[in-house]
C-alpha cells in the first residue's frame, strides 16, 4: 500500500466526517473582564473548551501588561537564541520567581510546553537509562519517549503495583547497564481529569533508586493550599524530582517551563536541543507571564472561584444520573453510550440549538461504544453557565438514549 494511502485510511473514525470539522475553530470574545463565550460560525456560544482555569486571559491587569510589554519592545526582542544574544535579566527574573513558587532550586522558562518536554526528556536519558511511566501520559511525552534508545516499561494508569512490578525490572536492568531510573507519570491526567497517584509512586523511592519527572500542566495553579500544583496538593512536592508545567492552562498564555535541582537545570540548559536552537521566548510573553503569575500568586479568589464552578458543575451532572468518572480536579470528563455518528450528531446539536460548544471525545481515545464529552470549568463561568449547560446534557442525553441521534449520516441541525 501507498504511504499516503495509509495515511488517509488511518485518519481516525472521524475521517470521514472530515468536513464536519472545518469551522469549529473560532475566538474568545474579548469584550470586559468576563467572557467566557466566543464566536462560532457568526453565533455566541457558551465554551467549555478554554485551557483559561482562572479566567486571565482577559483580565484587564494581563491584558494592560500585554499591551505595554509589546508596545516597549515588539514582538521580535530579544533576537537569537539564550545561549547566544537571547537572554535577558527579565527571563532570569521569571524563572526565579517560578522557583520560588514551586519549591525548586532552580528553573528554565521554555519557548512551548510539547516540544520542550519532548527535548527534556531526550537530554536526561541516554541508551543505559530505563523509563517507567504511566500508559495514560499526556502525547508530547510518549513522543519524547520515542526519541530514548534504550528501555522503557509502561504501567496501567495509576497501577501502583503494577508501578512497582515495572521498577523491580528495571532495578535488574539498570544493574547489568549501569544506567539509572526516571519515572514519568502526571499530576493531573488532562482527558480523565484524575491526580497521578504522585504520592504513592514517591513513596516507593524507599526501596528503589528512581527519579521522578512529573507533567502537571492541568495542576499547576489549580491544585494546592498556594497553587503550586499536584505534589502541594498531595504533600509530596520536595519528592519530585524534575517537575514541568505548562503556561498555556492556568496562565492562558504561551511558554512553559521545567524546575527542579540548579546542577540538573543547568544541565538542561545545555542540552535540551528544542531550545538552545531555537529564538528565545518574545519578550511580551515573558512580562506578560511575570503580571500572570504575579495575579496567580496574589489573588487566589481566583482559584476558590474555579472550584465553586467546577464543584458546581460537577455535583449537578452527577445528581441527574452523569457519569464523570473519577476526576478529582476541575477537568469534568462525561461518560455516554453511543457510537461515532451519534457523538458527531450530539455535538453538532448542542452547538446549534443549545448553544454549547465543548469537546467531544471518540474511539480510539476512549473504548468503542463510548462518547467522552470533556468540560473544562473556569473562573470566567457563572453559576448561571453551569445550571444552563446541565440542562442542555440533560436534554442532549434524553435525545441520545432515544435514539435520535443515530442516523447514517451526521445530520445538519437548524
Amino acid at each position: 500500500m501507498d504511504l499516503f494511502e495509509k495515511l488517509l485510511q488511518d485518519r481516525g473514525p472521524l475521517g470521514s466526517h472530515s468536513k464536519m470539522a472545518h469551522g469549529y475553530y473560532a475566538f474568545p470574545k474579548l469584550e470586559g473582564e468576563i467572557a467566557p463565550n466566543m464566536t462560532f460560525r457568526g453565533k455566541e456560544v457558551l465554551t467549555w473548551s478554554l485551557n483559561n482555569y482562572l479566567g486571565l486571559a482577559n483580565h484587564p491587569e494581563v491584558r494592560k501588561a500585554d499591551a505595554d510589554a509589546a508596545a516597549e519592545y515588539g514582538l521580535a526582542y530579544p533576537m537569537g537564541a539564550r545561549m547566544m544574544s537571547g537572554n535577558s535579566n527579565l527571563i532570569e527574573e521569571f524563572e526565579q520567581e517560578i522557583s520560588s513558587f514551586v519549591g525548586k532550586e532552580d528553573t528554565m522558562v521554555l519557548n512551548f510546553g510539547y516540544q520542550g518536554i519532548m527535548s527534556v526528556i531526550d537530554a536526561l536519558l541516554d541508551r543505559k537509562d530505563v523509563v517507567v511511566y504511566d500508559s495514560e501520559c499526556h502525547a508530547c511525552i510518549i513522543d519524547g519517549l520515542r526519541m530514548h534508545v534504550g528501555k522503557r516499561f509502561v504501567f496501567p494508569h495509576n497501577d501502583i503495583e503494577s508501578c512497582e512490578k515495572q521498577l523491580q525490572r528495571a532495578t535488574k536492568l539498570v544493574e547489568e547497564t549501569g544506567g539509572a531510573i526516571l519515572v514519568i507519570t502526571e499530576g493531573v491526567f488532562g482527558m480523565l481529569g484524575d491526580q497521578g497517584r504522585l504520592k504513592e509512586i514517591a513513596d516507593l523511592k524507599g526501596k528503589y533508586n528512581f527519579r521522578m519527572l512529573v507533567d502537571d500542566a492541568h495542576g499547576f495553579g489549580t491544585l494546592g493550599k498556594t497553587g503550586a500544583g499536584a505534589g502541594e496538593e498531595q504533600g509530596c512536592q520536595d519528592e519530585i524530582d524534575i517537575y514541568f508545567s505548562t503556561f498555556a492552562k492556568s496562565m492562558a498564555s504561551v511558554g512553559a517551563f521545567i524546575s527542579s535541582d540548579e546542577q540538573v537545570i543547568e544541565y538542561l540548559r545545555y542540552n535540551t536541543r528544542s531550545q538552545i536552537f531555537a529564538k528565545t521566548l518574545p519578550m511580551p510573553l515573558v512580562k506578560g507571564n511575570l503580571k500572570r503569575l504575579e495575579l496567580l500568586r496574589t489573588m487566589p479568589e481566583l482559584k476558590d472561584k474555579l472550584w465553586e464552578v467546577a464543584t458546581n458543575l460537577q455535583d449537578g451532572l452527577k445528581a441527574n444520573g452523569f457519569d464523570i468518572g473519577k476526576t478529582d480536579t476541575p477537568v469534568t470528563p462525561v461518560f455516554l453510550q453511543g457510537g461515532q455518528n451519534e457523538a458527531v450528531n450530539m455535538i453538532m446539536d448542542l452547538r446549534e440549538n443549545y448553544n454549547i460548544f465543548c469537546s467531544v471525545v471518540v474511539y480510539p481515545v476512549v473504548p468503542k461504544g463510548v462518547i467522552m464529552l470533556r468540560l473544562i470549568p473556569t473562573a470566567s463561568h457563572s453559576l448561571e453557565n453551569v445550571a444552563v449547560t446541565i440542562e442542555a446534557f440533560k436534554a442532549v442525553k434524553h435525545k441520545l438514549e432515544s435514539g435520535e441521534y443515530a442516523n447514517a449520516e451526521p445530520q445538519i441541525f437548524s
